[in-house]
């Protein structure tokens, strides 16, 4: 398994795993199906070096898109292709997220998760610092500190 940063021509590739691997809770489906146009990979996130690509010979099996800001940053996306989850394919997308942010200097990594990636977000160092309201419905906030202090 090889970890990238994303190339702008394969957008709509990415897009079309985020397509597959979104709808696999039930309780996201019915939205994803009246909304297909939700699921939108900026064209910026890519050409900024936002989006690392996991892929194991020469096929992609998932992406993940961290933004930063000021003091820390966001992970904005993370999908792996349905019959590769529980690989470890996710956790090594997340991991690279957190030392490239860690290499920025950014305090923290935030991620907001429903419950169906709740427990994922906490075996990976998450924990819950408050709630948001996504277009799915409630959703909690995490953040993993990068420094210690």
């Amino acid at each position: 398994m090889i970890l990238r940063d994303g190339r702008p021509q394969e957008r709509r590739a990415l897009e079309e795993l985020q397509r597959r691997a979104s709808p696999m809770w039930d309780d996201d489906r019915p939205y994803l199906l009246a909304n297909p146009d939700v699921i939108e990979l900026p064209l910026a996130h890519i050409s900024e070096g936002r989006v690392r690509v996991a892929e194991e010979l020469s096929r992609v099996m998932g992406f993940a898109v961290l933004v930063p800001r000021d003091t820390d940053a966001a992970l904005d996306g993370l999908f792996v292709e349905p019959e590769h989850w529980r690989r470890g394919i996710g956790r090594l997308l997340v991991e690279d997220a957190v030392a490239r942010a860690r290499a920025a200097g950014l305090a923290a990594l935030d991620v907001v998760a429903n419950g169906n990636a709740l427990g994922f977000s906490e075996k990976l160092g998450f924990t819950v610092c408050g709630a948001a309201q996504t277009q799915f419905g409630p959703a909690k906030r995490l953040r993993r500190a990068l420094i210690s202090g």
